[in-house]
Order: C-alpha cells, then sequence, then structure tokens
C-alpha cells in the first residue's frame, strides 16, 4: 500500500475500534513486539493475507501511539518472517504524523502447495496457525493433513480397509456397476477381473477400497459406524431450544447404508420434516404446493456433502449433520474446501476433486452428473421459488450449505405490507435483510462514517427486539455472522 492508504487504514482501525480477519494491530510504541510467529502463520495461511499495524495501542482503545524506532522495527519483522518456513517476506509502509510514525507490514499468502507456513523452531503441527476472526488460533492436526493431502494428492477413497473383503460386496450391484464401466470400453474388454477391479478403484494393491466399501458394501457402518448421516429436525432456531412439549428434536434419525442408500434416506427424511404450503390459482381454479425447500437443491447440497466429504482416518469418527431448524436447513460435511477452490469460486471454476472414484462410480450409478453444475442448480432452485440465496461456509474443516426458506423472509408477506423505513427501522434494514447480510453489507447501506455508531443506532435495537437475529447467535463476532429478517415490531408493517 501507499501511504495515503496506511493513513487511510489507520482512520478506518480507529473509527471501528477493532481488528479484522485480515488486520492485525500492534502498538510497538515501546520496542518490537515479542510474538508474531502466530500472525505471520495464520496470515500467510489465508487466500487474502494479512496486513500488520504497528502504531495503534489496542489497550487504550485504538490509540495512535506510533511505533519506537521505524528502522529497527522492520528489521526485526524482517527477522521473524525469516524464521518462518516457507520464509516470510513482508511488504513495509512507513507514514507519520505530528512527532508520531506508523508502520504497516503487508503479509502475502503462502502458495498453497506449500501451506501451512509456521514457525520452523516450533515444526509443521506446533508451529502452524490459522486466523479465526481477529484471533490465530493453533491448526489442529487435521487443518495440517489437509494442506499434506493436498500437495501429496492422497488418494483417501481408495485406501484400504482393514477387514474388507471381496466377497463380502454386494456381488450383483458390484457386477452391474462393473458392466457400466465396461459399456463402450472396449479396451475394459480385453483386462481380466481383478485388473478391472484395480482399474476401477474396487481394489488398490489387492486390497478392497474405501470407495468399494461405501459403494457396495451390505452395511459401510460395520467397517465405519460414523461414516453416516445424523438428520434432525429442530423446533426452534438454535440447538437446546425446546418444544412446548419438552423436546429438543421433532425427529431425529441416523442414516446409514451405502451412497445411493444415504442420499434416498436424507431426501425422505427431509420430506417428512418440511412442511408444503397450498396456493390456488385465482383464475384456474388449480392447486399448486410450494414446498419448504426445493427438492432438487437439497438433493445437491446432500450429495454434495456424501461424495466430496473428507474420508481420511482424521474423519472416520464425523458423521454428516443434517439440522432442520424452525427456519432454516443447514448441511455440514467434515473436510472443507478442497484444493484451491474458495467459496466465491463455488460453482464457477472446475475444481479439484478429493474423491475422484466416488464422484466416478456415481455418476456411472446415474446418482450425479459430475459436470460441477451442483452448486449452480442450487442456487437457480432456490431462485425459482422466490427464496433467499443459499449460504455457504467453510469454516476450519466443515463445509456447510444452509437454505432459507420463505417464513423468515419479508417474500411470506403481501405486498402491500412492506415497506422500506419506518419509524422503528428508518433505514429499512428489515427488507433489505430478508436475505442473510453480512456487517459489511450493512454498513454499506446505512452509508455512516462511523461503523459503530451506525450499528449500534439502526441495527442493535432491531437485534434487539428480535426483528433482526443472527444467524451465528452464539458467537455474535464471527466474521461468517449473518443478519437475517425474523419479523418486525408491532405496528411496523411485518408480522411474524
Amino acid at each position: 500500500m501507499v501511504e495515503t492508504e496506511l493513513k487511510a487504514l489507520l482512520d478506518r482501525i480507529q473509527a471501528h475500534k477493532c481488528e479484522e480477519q485480515v488486520i492485525e494491530v500492534k502498538a510497538a510504541h515501546q520496542g518490537c513486539p515479542e510474538k508474531l510467529y502466530d500472525t505471520l502463520s495464520s496470515f500467510a495461511n489465508q487466500d487474502s493475507g494479512g496486513t500488520l499495524v504497528f502504531g495503534l495501542d489496542e489497550k487504550q482503545n485504538f490509540k495512535k501511539v506510533g511505533v519506537y524506532d521505524a528502522q529497527d522495527l522492520q528489521k526485526r519483522v524482517m527477522e521473524y518472517g525469516e524464521q518462518m518456513t516457507p520464509v516470510v517476506r513482508p511488504v513495509f509502509t512507513v507514514c507519520g504524523e505530528g512527532d508520531m510514525v506508523f508502520v504497516s507490514a503487508e503479509i502475502p499468502p503462502v502458495d498453497l502447495a506449500e501451506r501451512p507456513c509456521f514457525k520452523t523452531a516450533k515444526g509443521r503441527l506446533q508451529g502452524s496457525y490459522i486466523r479465526v476472526g481477529d484471533g490465530d488460533k493453533p491448526m489442529t492436526e487435521y487443518e495440517v493433513y489437509s494442506y499434506e493431502a493436498f500437495r501429496k494428492k492422497y488418494r483417501d477413497d481408495i485406501r484400504e480397509v482393514t477387514g474388507a473383503s471381496l466377497a463380502a460386496l454386494d456381488q450383483v450391484k458390484l457386477e452391474d456397476y462393473l458392466l457400466r464401466r465396461k459399456k463402450n470400453r472396449a479396451h475394459l474388454e480385453l483386462v481380466s477381473q481383478k485388473q478391472l477391479l484395480e482399474l476401477t478403484g474396487i481394489l488398490h494393491n489387492g486390497s478392497v477400497t474405501m470407495s468399494a466399501v461405501m459403494l457396495f458394501s451390505p452395511y459401510p457402518q460395520a467397517y465405519f459406524p460414523q461414516l453416516g448421516v445424523i438428520a434432525t429436525c429442530v423446533p426452534g432456531t438454535e440447538m437446546g431450544v425446546l418444544d412446548e412439549t419438552g423436546r429438543r428434536f421433532t425427529d431425529s434419525k441416523r442414516i446409514e447404508g451405502t451412497l445411493p442408500e444415504m442420499l434416498e434416506g436424507c431426501l425422505a427424511f427431509v420430506r417428512n420434516n418440511m412442511r408444503t404450503a397450498t396456493v390456488i390459482d385465482q383464475k384456474t381454479g388449480k392447486r399448486r404446493d410450494i414446498p419448504q425447500y426445493p427438492m432438487d437443491a437439497v438433493r445437491e447440497a446432500v450429495l454434495n456433502a456424501l461424495i466430496h466429504r473428507d474420508y481420511s482416518f482424521h474423519t472416520e469418527g464425523m458423521p454428516i449433520q443434517l439440522v432442520m431448524y424452525a427456519d432454516r436447513l443447514e448441511i455440514s460435511s467434515p473436510g472443507g474446501l478442497y484444493g484451491r477452490l474458495t467459496i466465491d469460486q463455488l460453482g464457477m471454476v472446475q475444481p479439484d476433486t478429493r474423491n475422484p472414484v466416488m464422484v466416478t462410480a456415481m455418476e456411472v450409478l446415474d446418482q450425479t452428473e459430475n459436470r460441477y453444475s451442483g452448486i449452480p442448480r442450487i442456487r437457480h432452485a432456490m431462485q425459482e421459488l422466490n427464496l433467499p440465496e443459499p449460504v455457504f461456509a467453510d469454516h476450519r474443516g466443515t463445509f456447510t450449505v444452509t437454505l432459507y426458506h420463505r417464513a423468515t423472509t419479508a417474500e411470506a408477506l403481501k405486498p402491500e405490507q412492506k415497506r422500506t423505513g419506518t419509524a422503528e427501522d428508518p433505514k429499512g434494514l428489515l427488507e433489505f435483510c430478508r436475505e442473510p447480510r453480512s456487517r459489511r453489507e450493512i454498513l454499506d447501506l446505512l452509508a455512516i462514517h462511523s461503523a459503530q455508531y451506525a450499528l449500534r443506532r439502526y441495527l442493535d435495537p432491531l437485534v434487539e427486539s428480535g426483528a433482526i437475529r443472527l444467524t451465528i447467535p452464539e458467537k455474535p463476532k464471527s466474521p461468517r455472522q449473518r443478519y437475517v429478517t425474523a419479523f418486525e415490531k408491532e405496528g411496523t408493517g411485518y408480522t411474524e
């Protein structure tokens, strides 16, 4: 950044009075901070990198205090960077204000193939950090493994399953699958049966693979008890809330079986627990049923969870979670996004494939198209029912798809009830938040210089009254927090 950008950044930090996902503040007016390794590591390990800002004191409400010596500070930060693997090369900017000097150090992201970046002396497992909100957290063993798995192209979908035998697989289903694989592939007709099994990923080095078990075992959970789906229906908008009869769940089921069987089991669970509105066309008198969620979107979300989840030994004890709340459906799978794919790129670029054998097999079995159309289909299916955009989140080794239904949005209201602003909501946040909105989007709408004042004056009262709710209520300061309209206060035009 240039000097004017640094000055603007200082003003923005003071206005917001907080650090961010990509901003870390250090005072440095009495010397170079002693602990920078964790922040250097966490910034280098995120795609956007990050910026260290020296000269503001967080303990004094982000007061400008300047740095002790800009030249020496830059030298010492460089020394910290040289003690990282791979080496971190900060880019510095210096600016002055009166007799005070401020320094920023931009930390570029390390290429995915070289991550995680870690403090050399601590080693990869103990010295790797990840940025969570405005803090630096030690990476879990699984997070470190995830980078290694991509770098070394581990194939967990064909890892050998101890105790599984070829004879224990469903021979009818397996034979049908092999016939499908050989169809229109003359060269496969010429190979031996054992070679065909190796080429199609059913066997690996003569042993039955994870893919074979999950596709053709009569009961895959005999080998991996937790590789199923835990499906629950919750009466409220968060876990732990009881209904009027004291139940935590209105329905709960462990869904097991092969991948196709679990897919069908999940769809049946959603159908049984979601509501369907009936609309009568005033002109034709014909009845039309409108489901809470489009089943196309649900199917794609469940299918993605099943075939793109992580199947390494690190996640053997982690089932997929399907939770139907009063206002939304959440499907979470272990593993997070794989490779270089980011949330913003979902459905727009061809992704790396974590489990190519499983994906190919499900295509052959006519369960998926394998044309990277799943995410676009989810978006279009929601749009066709005039529902909010689906929300995708990748958080510390877990990928979550959230679908909201119309009962939580102003789409369920009559047109004459909608308003852009009222005495209780002069900025029209209730209408704006019909779709889940980030704090940044709300601030952009309010267009007020002081972010703290804007949120306190216009957003906080609606949150406190329950008119707008948090999508992650247990973590109000989460960078992934979203705000969505629940209902509007009496007399303002909206009802619960």
